[in-house]
């Protein structure tokens, strides 16, 4: 049986974290792609710590590098953050890519952290104040990189570019990459400023399975469109800035979630956190976080109006949170991602049993 580069070889399930998961046309040039170009930053000799089951995407293009290269790879049964750098050390992991790494940063301090042979390993979604510590403290570079299961590879910083750790910044297009930023008139928007990252070249997924009109929606020609906000520094480097949909927009403030959660994040007693909208029908919308503490930490140390402080001392005073709940933990997707959907439908008043700045009590 001949085939060819464009001959259909799966249909990935895209992770869901805003809305319900979409079949994904790949082909086996998608494959190809991502793994040439994710084996560009390995060797024969790497060992690639691979940690999420082989139903995700993940593990599949972790394999195909490796296959590529000519590398080793590891698949784990299951992880956690307080054992990640234990697999590192007892596979003698060179290479891996850590969804969880600002978790595995908060883990408490230990004398072997440096003890391994990690010498490179892909995170997404870094606190940018976390980055510097993370690789000082396991003596290893994390390098920010950006990709969907549409898309494929789409940006990484370089692991040359020491000077970008901690700036926040996704890096720059991979070569099977071109990548423009659009306003909502679908013109190109001066560097600096925000939009939506529209991605095209080869080895992209075909479209969305039996959803005419999702792909409608999400082309234009031969250009997809994200859903992502990003901007473009002076000096050519992009920056997510938020979900086109994960935007809360307070009282005509457009306000976003990732900002809000990447500095809930810094704070040290916090491990994880999730901003949403919550109706308002003076405001339009409000906003709501979620928080999930620090294994010594309770909502009696580090109660609500502690959190709107730290708050207060680093965001807009439009940006601050009015609701606040905390949660044990996240219904995450296979990459790590937080399903703010489930925390959307969980119940009718987002508003109901927690803590309201506004009137100071739960």
């Amino acid at each position: 049986m001949d085939l060819s580069l464009d001959d259909l070889i799966n249909i990935q399930y895209t992770s869901g974290t805003t809305g319900f998961p979409k079949g994904c046309i790949l082909t086996h040039e998608y494959w190809l792609t991502i793994g040439k170009t994710v084996s560009e930053y390995m060797n024969s000799d790497d060992i690639f710590l691979s940690v999420t089951p082989f139903y995700y995407m993940d593990p599949q293009w972790e394999l195909v590098s490796c296959l590529i290269v000519g590398g080793t790879m590891v698949l784990t049964r299951s992880y956690s953050p307080a054992g990640y750098m234990d697999l590192v050390r007892k596979h003698q992991a060179t290479v891996s890519w850590a969804t969880m790494a600002p978790w595995i940063l908060k883990q408490e301090p230990s004398e072997l952290d440096r003890q391994h042979k990690l010498r490179f390993l892909m995170v997404g979604g870094f606190p940018p104040d976390l980055h510097r510590p993370f690789e000082e403290r396991f003596n290893v570079i994390a390098r920010e990189a950006f990709g969907m299961t549409e898309i494929g590879p789409g940006l990484c910083v370089p692991p040359e570019d020491t000077n970008m750790t901690g700036s926040g910044s996704v890096g720059l297009p991979f070569e099977s990459r071109q990548v423009r930023i659009m306003d909502d008139n679908n013109r190109d928007v001066a560097r600096g400023e925000i939009g939506e990252l529209w991605i095209s070249g080869p080895g992209m997924f075909k479209g969305y399975y039996n959803k005419p009109e999702a792909n409608a929606a999400a082309f234009d020609g031969e250009w997809f469109k994200t859903g992502d906000l990003f901007r473009q520094d002076e000096n050519g480097y992009y920056y997510i800035v938020g979900r086109k949909k994960d935007m809360i927009r307070r009282s005509g403030d457009n306000i976003s979630a990732s900002e809000l959660e990447d500095v809930l994040t810094s704070h040290p007693g916090i491990m994880s956190a999730a901003a949403v909208p919550v109706p308002d029908i003076d405001r339009g919308e409000e906003v709501k976080v979620y928080i999930v503490l620090k294994e010594e930490t309770t909502p009696d140390n580090l109660p609500p109006e502690e959190i709107i402080t730290f708050c207060r001392e680093r965001l807009a005073s439009f940006k601050i949170p009015r609701y606040i709940e905390y949660r044990k933990e996240f219904s995450l997707t296979g990459s790590g991602k937080i399903q703010k959907h489930v925390l959307l439908t969980e119940k009718a008043n987002l508003a109901a049993g927690c803590y309201d700045r506004l009137k100071g009590d739960a």
